[in-house]
């Protein structure tokens, strides 16, 4: 009895493979989730890795996001920062540098890649090639799914995301573009239907800081 007692606890103590899941259907389910919720909140870690240097820059924050399309993306670390997409304009703000870049909604979330996957814009099941990913990148309750764009653009030329199981909300978003840079955007806290006020997506600009009205987005390089 010791024995076999002792093996059943080996046995459930051996790391179990992550199940398979049918990529296609998993995307479906995605869209689906994101199609029928209003907003989420989630905290957020990035890795913004430079494939010519190979500096790798680590950033920190909160999400914000309410349809239709409003945003809230503030990065406390390593320097504080605040892009607010609203229903008119689109502001990011640096406070150390005291400057407030202003640019149009559609120029920001048709030209921002991360911005696209995480307001549902990202149509995984008509945009991508999709398929499954490795089982071991996949943590404890998630999936991978590999996606290839349709149509290959120079910020985005593949991408992967990790899938919650228990809610199909998008735990992962890692994207390369066409010059091997990698942005690896990580959700905690992921809470579905918050109750989100829209004076949290205006900003004004203080009266001390500069601002560039409608720069163009080359300007300033937008980390989303």
């Amino acid at each position: 009895m010791f024995l076999a007692g002792l093996v059943a606890c080996f046995l459930l103590a051996v790391p179990r493979p992550a199940r398979a899941v049918d990529a296609g259907e998993l995307a479906g389910r995605i869209q689906k989730k994101y199609a029928a919720i209003s907003a989420f909140s989630a905290n957020f870690k990035q890795a913004i890795r430079n494939a010519a240097s190979g500096d790798t820059e680590h950033r920190s924050g909160q999400f914000l996001f309410k349809k239709p399309v409003l945003v809230r993306w503030e990065t406390v670390k390593p320097e504080k920062e605040l892009l607010i997409v609203g229903k008119d304009a689109v502001w990011d703000y640096f406070e150390e540098d005291k400057e407030a870049y202003r640019y149009s909604v559609a120029e920001v979330i048709s030209s921002k890649t991360m911005l696209r996957f995480l307001t549902g814009k990202a149509n995984l099941t008509e945009d991508f090639h999709v398929a499954p990913g490795k089982p071991e990148e996949a943590g404890p309750g998630q999936a991978v799914l590999q996606l290839a764009p349709r149509e290959p653009e120079p910020g985005l030329v593949l991408a992967k995301v990790w899938v919650d199981l228990a809610t199909d909300m998008i735990a992962r978003v890692y994207i390369q573009d066409f010059y091997a840079n990698t942005n690896d955007l990580t959700l905690e806290g992921v809470v579905a239907n918050p109750k989100l006020a829209d004076n949290l997506f205006t900003f004004t600009p203080p009266k001390d800081a500069k601002v560039h009205d409608n720069a163009p987005a080359k300007e300033r390089d937008l980390k989303p």
